[in-house]
């Protein structure tokens, strides 16, 4: 596919343009027919997903869409995809097959494909070649232009394929609906500059850019006076926050204010990485208020070797003296990490001292993945580990993590740790679920009038993955 010019800044007063056509359009619908025609957003990936995800819903919402839950009933639907792992590419595009059909029941059903696979010109590709039915995609710096590039197909019945930006820039006051009462995101910059040799976000996220300090102090504010409980600030890597910027400000400084906010409610914060994480930033969160003491530190690699080849600009040593500088300032801290396995080149001994760092951290929970090599990074072109190799140890982490998080939170039965309710279990009816202050899952007797609250529970039983306790 041939490469678009960039797009010029899109500028606020022209963005309005277009959604009060929208709106017009859709209110003139409604009142000839007494229904609104309807939007599905469907989301795969990050929580940085869910928000931009959150942002679709409120365009939608402003230009006279009625949100829906369910693709048969909508009359727009906006897939925003992850490119992190193959799988999660090919589970989006087996997502897409299936709206052929509805395609074919409805010809004004409006599909559009967003996000991080559409930054990558490849999958462009698959889009305009296999899935015809498909009428614009866009990647994920140009979200704010989804009432832009639907008037326009409305207007041309032409299929768009989205070009990126000119400027990558912050896009500031977007509507936004947001999924949950009582816990949100706030995202406080995008993009990413570490470009770790097997990830495609700085490829499909482009370069750091930081908001405005007062711009996220304002939105921590209101969301916590429209009583929001639990607040997690997003970034690709959070704590590089204000790098960018030249106030002279960092993420501890946003963080220290942020803990000046009056009311009862918990902040946390991801993805971190180790190269920035400071003791200063520990220190903040170790004297605050609402900080929470959580820590979300991916490590990806035990070994030096691999840690150098995927660029992560830190070695063991350092990773160990930020956890336990973190643990003798807040000895009730939750620390939680990324493990990639079967990286290119890993060798018996490079997995045996991943294993060993696990042994010697002791993570109270661990994200583990299996290496997927991402088309345009320069690991996909280093020469790979067999599969069942990688298999095997895979399980081997998988069993030494779960002994791990057994003993982690069999240490927590008989203590009482306040959980935010968020209804009745998925799992168990019967039970009702929730997170403590550390992230961790609990089950327990409630009722409807403790969703959205917090709660006290006494633990009284635990796995390596979850609490169970008794409200008291």
């Amino acid at each position: 596919m041939k490469k678009n010019t960039p797009l010029p800044p899109l500028g606020a007063a022209e963005q309005k343009q277009y959604t009060l056509a929208m709106r017009a359009e859709n209110d003139r619908i409604f009142e000839a027919t007494g229904k609104r025609r309807g939007a599905f957003i469907q989301t795969f990936g990050c929580q940085q997903n869910e928000a931009d995800s959150e942002k679709f819903a409120g365009m939608c919402q402003e230009m006279g869409y009625a949100i829906v839950t369910e693709p048969a009933d909508a009359d727009f639907i906006v897939v925003n995809t992850c490119a992190i792992r193959e799988h999660a590419e090919k589970r989006t595009l087996s997502i897409v097959g299936q709206y052929k059909h509805l395609k074919e029941k409805n010809p004004a059903l409006v599909i559009a494909v967003c996000g991080c696979m559409m930054a990558q010109e490849h999958r462009q590709n698959d889009i305009k070649f296999r899935y015809p039915y498909v009428d614009f995609v866009m990647g994920p710096s140009s979200l704010h232009r989804l009432p832009q590039l639907l008037c326009q197909k409305l207007k041309t019945g032409k299929r768009i394929y989205c070009p990126e930006e000119a400027e990558y820039t912050v896009v500031e006051d977007l509507p936004i609906r947001r999924e949950s009462s009582y816990r949100a995101w706030v995202s406080v910059m995008y993009g990413c500059n570490n470009f770790c040799s097997y990830c495609i976000v700085p490829y499909v996220r482009g370069r750091e850019r930081s908001r405005e300090k007062d711009k996220i102090v304002s939105e921590v504010r209101e969301l916590v006076a429209a009583g929001y409980k639990d607040i997690t600030l997003l970034g690709q890597n959070v704590n590089s926050y204000a790098k960018d910027r030249t106030e002279g400000y960092d993420f501890a400084d946003l963080l220290a204010e942020l803990d000046t906010i009056e009311g009862d409610f918990v902040l946390r914060f991801m993805t971190s990485h180790p190269k920035d994480a400071s003791r200063k930033l520990i220190d903040v969160m170790a004297t605050s208020r609402h900080i929470a003491h959580q820590f979300h530190l991916p490590m990806q690699s035990g070994s030096d070797a691999i840690l150098s080849k995927m660029n992560r600009r830190y070695d063991t040593e350092k990773y160990l003296g930020i956890v336990d500088y973190m643990k003798e300032k807040m000895p009730d801290v939750t620390v939680t990490s990324d493990i990639i396995v079967g990286f290119p080149g890993e060798t018996e001994e490079d997995f045996e001292g991943t294993m060993q760092m696990l042994s010697r951290v002791r993570f109270d929970m661990l994200y583990s993945f299996i290496y997927s090599p991402r088309k345009g990074t320069p690991a996909a072109e280093m020469e790979q580990v067999p599969k069942d190799v990688t298999a095997a140890r895979f399980e081997r982490l998988l069993a030494l993590q779960k002994q791990i998080g057994q003993e982690r939170n069999d240490a927590l039965v008989g203590k009482t740790l306040r959980v935010l309710c968020d209804g009745v279990s998925k799992g168990n009816d019967a039970l009702y679920s929730g997170r403590t202050e550390g992230n961790k899952i609990a089950f327990f007797e409630g009722d409807e009038e403790d969703v959205g609250k917090f709660v006290n529970i006494t633990v009284e039983r635990a796995d390596a993955f979850a609490l169970w306790g008794k409200k008291v």
